[in-house]
């Protein structure tokens, strides 16, 4: 009998890309930790450790469509990493996601089907992104 796959979801279930990606996850037949970040978010350092496994810079992982993004005037290039790290542990929100931590590595799944570069089993079937795209078919294969 073969260990249950270590997978953690950053996860917001709000979001439909979110969604999609904790579903590509469970259609591996795995069973995340999922972490609602909006309520409990990472430690500064698991921050600082998941952006940069992820090969991110800290800019790249801040969503900029979001209120405190423009209240806040972070599109200001003045800004230092530490400082935007910060405002990201403040304002949750403004902390990119989904990001999934496998063994295999972290990424910022967006879209969501890059999470299938992380994971440790094959999809198990065909999945259907809520929007209706098709991205694995019936033998558990990506499309595209």
């Amino acid at each position: 009998m073969s260990a249950t796959p270590n997978v953690k979801i950053y996860h917001n279930p709000e979001c439909g890309t979110s969604r999609n990606t904790l579903a590509l996850i469970r259609n591996a037949n795995i069973e995340p930790e999922v972490i609602e970040y909006l309520e409990t978010p990472p430690s500064k350092n698991e921050l600082i450790q998941m952006i940069a496994d992820a090969g991110l810079t800290v800019r790249e992982a801040i969503r900029k469509n979001v209120a405190p993004y423009s209240e806040l005037e972070l599109e200001r290039d003045d800004w230092t990493d530490e400082q935007l790290l910060d405002f990201m542990l403040q304002y949750p929100i403004l902390i990119n996601r989904p990001f999934v931590v496998t063994d295999l590595g972290t990424r910022l799944s967006r879209p969501s089907e890059i999470v299938l570069e992380i994971l440790p089993l094959p999809q198990k079937g065909t999945f259907t992104k809520e929007d209706g795209e098709q991205v694995i078919d019936a033998n558990g294969q990506r499309l595209k």
